[in-house]
């Protein structure tokens, strides 16, 4: 076979089940809309593929690695592979060093042609051994690419998505149905989509293969899906262990994905839904700061644990005393990260004894001493008592939350006692 023919592979077609059967059953307000056209799933041929990847982190290196392993094995069906990445960014004193994109290393074990882009504007494809790239694969890339390098590969390209992308129903004019109607499915369209998933409580998950769109990230056709109800989240996870599970995924249904000619027009939108209702689709923004700041009024326990397990030490400002010569004290905010954390179990309900959420107390009254050991802890919205055992002061380096409390001369002069056990709260509550 002469790698400039197309691949000629079987074009049998076969039924693609949805759900319980082959036909699709969507719910919308309510309304059962059934679709009555049958889905077919089609093995197409296409031209040897000469691939230009474009990714960044572990997880589009596994891609990259399932991708230059078939490219080995199937040379007649991925013909070559050249790699984009952003360029490194420069760190630490004066800038001297240089933090390499992960994925270019991988590019480099595997011998791989690598372009180093921070935009697409004025960049134009290369070309592969002489020919034109004809596919683009981006996978947690991080740059958007433009409609104008899309249409010049002739399979335009592929991503895939660490969630389980909606699908938009195109239906036929009817005079029961709006033409614009469509049904949304709760997913999260971003680069941050794993981090999200578990802040919203999810309990299932899956990738999706998805066209690159020309207008917005994470909007193309759905062309494959882990199937319903898609995978399990385990109790407690974490974005690394959920990263563990999702990657081998992506990379498998990509592979599988190019075997199947899956981005051979016809497309073909195969996506299912999770629920029978019509939830908010979300963006999955990156993680800011602010994602970490606490909420004491509105954050309960479990929000609060969630939080720091999903994005890391969560933090406030608190008040801090200072004094000048004369003996006045002013009072300023300082930024606390809380590096260690866990729930406590009280003597007694905190709001018997009024803890209002969000304001820190020790147990015990002044005179205190550093070495003391004494416990510091936080109320939170749901009357659940938070133990602070490390935390980081602004300008300070972490230590026993106690210990950094009195050095910042956090804790103030009120007190007040439940049963035979008495307490010093700050000055303020955390803000």
């Amino acid at each position: 076979m002469r790698f400039g023919l197309d691949l000629t592979i079987a074009a049998h077609a076969m039924f693609l089940l949805r759900g319980p059967g082959a036909l699709c059953f969507r719910r919308h307000n309510g309304v059962s809309i059934r679709n009555l056209a049958p889905r077919f799933l089609t093995t197409k041929s296409y031209a040897p593929l000469r691939i230009l990847f474009c990714g960044s982190d572990d997880f589009s290196i596994a891609s990259l690695k399932a991708l230059h392993e078939e490219h080995v094995n199937r040379p007649d069906r991925i013909a070559s592979i050249e790699v984009a990445c952003r360029p490194g960014k420069r760190f630490g004193r004066g800038l001297k060093k240089i933090r390499e994109v992960p994925v270019k290393a991988a590019a480099e074990q595997l011998s791989l042609p690598i372009h180093e882009i921070d935009t697409f504007k004025g960049w134009k494809l290369p070309m592969s051994h002489g020919d034109p790239i004809n596919l683009i694969v981006a996978v947690s890339f991080g740059l958007f690419v433009p409609p104008r390098l899309l249409n010049e590969a002739r399979y335009g390209g592929l991503n895939v998505h660490p969630s389980l992308l909606p699908e938009y129903i195109s239906l036929p004019f009817s005079p029961k149905f709006s033409p614009s109607l469509t049904v949304r499915n709760y997913s999260f369209r971003g680069p941050a989509p794993l981090h999200h998933t578990l802040l919203a409580g999810r309990t299932r998950t899956g990738v999706t293969l998805q066209t690159l769109d020309p207008v917005a990230f994470d909007h193309g056709v759905i062309l494959d899906q882990t199937p319903s109800p898609g995978l399990e989240i385990p109790e407690d996870c974490t974005v690394p262990k959920l990263l563990d599970i999702v990657t081998p995924k992506a990379a498998n249904i990509l592979v599988d994905g190019i075997r199947k000619g899956l981005f051979v027009q016809p497309l073909q939108d195969v996506g299912w839904r999770q629920s029978g209702t019509d939830e908010p689709l979300l963006h999955a923004g990156k993680i800011q700061p602010e994602d970490r700041h606490i909420d004491w009024a509105n954050w309960t326990w479990a929000e609060i644990s969630r939080r720091n397990r999903v994005v890391g030490p969560l933090w406030s400002n608190a008040l801090v005393a200072s004094g000048d010569s004369t003996g006045v004290q002013s009072f300023q905010q300082r930024r606390v990260i809380f590096t260690e954390i866990e729930k406590a179990e009280p003597t007694s309900d905190p709001r018997t004894f009024g803890a209002v959420p969000g304001t820190p107390f020790v147990d015990g009254i002044s005179p205190f001493e550093p070495r003391q050991g004494k416990g510091l802890y936080v109320s939170t919205q749901d009357g659940s008592l938070l133990r602070v055992h490390q935390m980081k002061v602004e300008g300070e380096p972490n230590a026993d939350a106690f210990t950094a409390a009195l050095k910042a001369r956090m804790v103030g002069d009120r007190t007040f006692s439940s049963g035979a056990s008495q307490y010093t709260s700050f000055h303020e509550s955390l803000r």
